[in-house]
């Protein structure tokens, strides 16, 4: 609103003394409060919604016979998955229908710490979309690996306060709340003792599995959210316990349909939904939260006003965003059109009453280059001497060897016998199991652990990535050991990224030098690289489709059970412990 006299111009469009600079006319109005649709006209004035009735405007868009929606809201989201930079994401995101997200800068600020954070801060403002920050509070998320930088509770209680800032991101490491480790201990008090203002501090959470005894004592904590529920059985106990969940779709984990059928109309107000990492290609082929929608809506699971209200209003208020969520006075003219209720593909979007998006496109112009934050964040692949003689596994027995799991970051822990050569323990294409590696990518010098994993589908070759959560390290699986150090040699060249190798030779590959997570591309340029190396990738043989390198990132997260490989070597995430690789 304008610093002189705010409220004037907005009560005087409200009462229709004036007119409105923007009237939406004729259109099916979703109302969040009696949760049903009613046909009328939406005045805006200076970004927020005057009335909704009979209005006149300076500027009139007909919109009879179309729905018109809040904007939605993408309750827990890491922007970093995109391969992109912050503003782009914010392009496509406005381009689907959603205008403002919760967002976790987790991955950044396990590369760069605080330095992380502030490019996060800087490239997330001027940006088409409301973008507002959790601060990552497990960096490194366990003792179990290493990453780039070390977030302590001093460190995180500088930035609660900062505009956008809503509170502490999601707490991984739920052994270390109860087991009161005194790191974890010292962030939870920032989100009780509030020094700095009088307003809730919002603190995440992220407990796969958790339940009984356990769970009461995590979400006694404070700790409030809750995004990994798999089963509708899990979604029910945390709910039961006062924890808001976020009903998660994302490129990796896919647990939506599977936890729709526990949504109830009472208890729907107190879900919502949140794609947590969603890749470039999904942003520009399907959307965002309104894919969410789309599929939720054909499952025919939840009814309609309760299903709109999970991807709006409800994560607004619960993240106290009190202006945000619903099409009524007052509220941030954040709006989407739609021809339908099946496609969910918008035909307008308005961003505080300004057109944003236009059947799928984003109106505003891409801003290319990033501010001075972003070269703090590059050149951050340091390896040592790279040697096939780092990878071979002296010995033979029954090993433990990580199984993936189909639409999954959850792993099983296997045993078993691989074929060994002059005593040394190799891969087996024929039973899909490949060697994994992980390069600590921050102190050069420092070997590589090494382990090995079924069901990936590689048959030859290798591939490599720096997007490997949550410490980003080199993660590299191949079948052959000199495929995978010309993979690591590539990937040192790109300042991070994705690469596939064979025969020697690199094959496919795509930089992503802003911390080894973000391409300095636009989306679309983004999205068509990836498409690229997933063709490539087949050359490896892997089927169409597969995506190993979204497999591959999740292989080192070591608080997603039951098996996973750090750059410290194998843990058990069930007892949350390391293991050797023999038995």
């Amino acid at each position: 609103m304008s610093p002189k006299k705010p409220l004037d111009n907005l009560i005087k469009a409200a009462l229709g003394r004036k007119k409105a600079s923007l009237v939406i006319k004729g259109a099916r109005i979703f109302n969040s409060f009696l949760g049903g649709f009613r046909t009328g006209d939406v005045a805006v004035e200076d970004g927020r919604i005057a009335g909704i009735g009979n209005y006149n405007g300076i500027q009139e868009i007909n919109a009879r016979s179309q729905y018109l929606l809040p904007g939605f809201l993408d309750s827990h989201v890491h922007v970093e998955s995109s391969m992109t930079g912050p503003g782009e994401f914010a392009r496509a995101l406005v381009a689907a229908g959603t205008t403002t997200v919760v967002a976790d800068p987790h991955e950044i600020a396990n590369v760069a710490g605080t330095r992380g954070l502030d490019f996060f801060l800087e490239e997330s403002t001027n940006v088409p979309l409301d973008i507002f920050l959790m601060l990552p509070t497990c960096v490194p998320a366990t003792n179990f690996e290493e990453g780039g930088a070390t977030l302590t509770a001093s460190d995180l209680a500088r930035y609660l306060g900062k505009p956008r800032v809503l509170g502490l991101a999601e707490l991984m490491n739920y052994p270390g709340v109860i087991n009161q480790d005194p790191g974890v201990m010292s962030k939870l008090a920032l989100a009780r003792e509030r020094p700095w203002e009088l307003r809730r501090v919002c603190l995440d959470g992220h407990a796969p599995g958790l339940m009984g005894k356990s769970l009461n004592a995590y979400a006694g904590s404070g700790i409030d959210t809750d995004h990994e529920a798999t089963t509708p059985g899990e979604l029910t106990e945390k709910l039961s316990a006062g924890m808001f969940m976020l009903l998660r779709e994302g490129t990796a984990a896919k647990n939506l349909l599977d936890l729709l059928p526990a949504v109830s109309h009472f208890n729907s107000r107190f879900c919502a939904l949140a794609t947590d990492d969603r890749h470039a290609v999904d942003l520009e082929d399907e959307g965002s939260i309104n894919h969410l929608v789309r599929i939720a809506m054909a499952a025919g699971a939840v009814g309609v006003p309760e299903l709109i209200n999970m991807a709006s209003i409800n994560g607004a208020r619960h993240y106290g965003l009190w202006d945000v969520g619903a099409i009524a006075p007052g509220y941030k003219a954040d709006m989407a059109l739609y021809r339908d209720l099946w496609s969910f593909r918008p035909s307008m979007v308005w961003k505080t009453g300004a057109l944003v998006a236009k059947d799928g496109e984003c109106l505003l112009d891409h801003k290319s280059g990033f501010g001075e934050s972003a070269k703090y964040i590059r050149d951050s692949v340091k390896l040592g001497d790279l040697r096939t003689e780092d990878l071979q596994v002296r010995g033979t027995g029954t090993l433990r060897v990580i199984g993936v799991r189909n639409n999954s970051v959850e792993t099983d822990s296997l045993e078993l016998r691989l074929p060994a050569k002059g005593g040394k323990t190799v891969s087996d294409p024929d039973q899909d199991v490949a060697k994994l590696a992980v390069y600590d990518r921050y102190r050069p010098g420092t070997k590589p652990a090494v382990g090995f994993i079924k069901g990936l589908g590689i048959r030859k070759g290798a591939l490599s990535s720096t997007v490997s959560h949550d410490s980003h390290n080199l993660v590299i699986a191949g079948v052959s050991d000199k495929d995978m150090v010309v993979c690591a040699k590539r990937t040192v060249e790109l300042e991070g990224g994705l690469v596939a190798a064979l025969d020697g030779k690199v094959v496919g590959e795509l930089a992503l030098p802003l911390g080894g997570l973000m391409s300095l591309m636009t989306l679309k340029e983004t999205a068509d690289g990836i498409r690229a190396l997933m063709a490539a990738i087949r050359h490896l043989g892997f089927k169409k489709g597969a995506d190993p390198f979204m497999t591959l990132a999740f292989m080192s997260l070591p608080v997603i059970p039951s098996l996973k490989l750090t750059s410290k070597g194998l843990v058990d995430v069930d007892r949350f412990e390391r293991v050797q690789l023999f038995l």
